[in-house]
């Protein structure tokens, strides 16, 4: 089925099933809103999603309902994003929704908390683990209404000039780290700054920082941290699935027409799909670019790891006896965690494993 005729049976037919979407579309206003994304052009992924996510409005809409997509700088800066849509600057916004930690710690549950859910997983939270329900009961305290549209599925460890030996390497350690996992490498020592990702470059070869995560070999290729910094670790375990959401101005969603925001939910489950889809697909070549170049990939030893699970464990549990929001959607999400992994450990992983293994035989 072509993207245009899923839309339109997806959004349309939700919206009102015995009406056919050439009717609805010959009785929709004429719209033109505007979405700010939180990333650069450059991030064709990141940034691309949002692109996916207006040319399918606009084709399930016949042209009538077209979104305009602005690269972060153009309307505001990328870590304004969220702003621009709760004061009504724009209708819309693509963006990371931890990037707002700062105002509360909640932002960071809904995208990715460290050690938490995986991309397949958070998918599932949303949809069927009560995740939309507490994500937007929260957000609307903002004048937000959000669905995913994305994910970057895990996320490396980042770059780093010298490895990262044990616990005591992050001690004193400024590392480019977005939200609330900065809090986490604190409590080891660790002096986390938050940096838009148009300005990691020059503050690692600068010598700002000693180290920077931002996605995957795909975005990190891009933007050329290989060049000053060789050590890549793995995994990053503050992002094992970051969300990718679209924000919308609540006064401006209840003011759509129902079929409209119909399709506004098709198509950003759209660019949700299409977005894991391309990380999945370009960041295996990019990784053998990448230590071509000279690249030396390097597993965070277990020590470090469960030193991080152990901090996380620490933050999670302090920021929820202050914060009554981030105790009701983290408890949600701990508890969907334990259940998930019961049946991941049985066939998921066990096929993981397995085929890795006969791959590589």
């Amino acid at each position: 089925m072509k993207r245009r005729e899923f839309l339109k049976t997806a959004g349309a037919g939700i919206a009102a099933s015995a009406v056919a979407a050439p009717a609805i579309a010959q009785s929709a206003p004429e719209l033109k809103w505007r979405i700010t994304s939180s990333f650069p052009k450059s991030l064709d992924t990141l940034y691309g999603g949002a692109e996916v996510f207006a040319r399918a409005v606009a084709e399930a809409t016949d042209n009538k309902f077209q979104i305009q997509v602005f690269a972060a700088g153009e309307i505001v800066p990328g870590l304004q994003a969220g702003d621009a849509v709760t004061n009504g600057t724009v209708e819309m916004c693509s963006t990371a929704s931890y990037y707002y930690y700062g105002k509360d710690p909640t932002f960071a549950l809904t995208c990715a908390v460290p050690f938490g859910l995986n991309a397949r997983q958070m998918n599932a939270w949303w949809h069927h683990g009560n995740g939309a329900a507490l994500s937007n009961d929260f957000y609307k305290k903002f004048n937000i209404i959000a669905f995913p549209a994305g994910n970057t599925g895990c996320q490396m460890g980042g770059w780093f000039r010298n490895e990262i030996k044990s616990a005591d390497d992050l001690k004193g350690l400024k590392m480019r780290m977005g939200g609330f996992a900065g809090r986490v490498l604190q409590k080891l020592g660790c002096v986390p700054q938050m940096i838009a990702g148009g300005e990691i470059y020059q503050a690692l070869e600068k010598g700002t920082i000693d180290g920077a995560e931002w996605v995957g070999p795909y975005d990190d290729e891009k933007l050329g941290f290989y060049k000053v910094a060789k050590v890549y670790h793995y995994p990053g375990w503050w992002e094992g699935g970051t969300m990718i959401h679209n924000f919308v101005n609540i006064a401006k969603w209840n003011s759509l027409p129902k079929s409209y925001q119909s399709i506004i939910q098709s198509a950003s489950e759209y660019a949700n799909v299409w977005m894991q889809g391309r990380y999945d697909a370009q960041n295996p070549a990019a990784l053998r670019r990448l230590i071509a170049n000279g690249t030396q990939l390097k597993a965070f030893p277990q020590p470090v790891m469960e030193a991080c699970y152990k901090a996380s464990l620490e933050v999670c549990d302090e920021t929820s006896k202050a914060n009554a929001d981030f105790k009701k959607v983290y408890d949600s999400i701990n508890g969907f965690l334990r259940e998930e992994y019961l049946w991941w450990q049985v066939a998921e992983l066990t096929y993981d494993a397995f085929m890795i293994r006969a791959l590589r035989s």
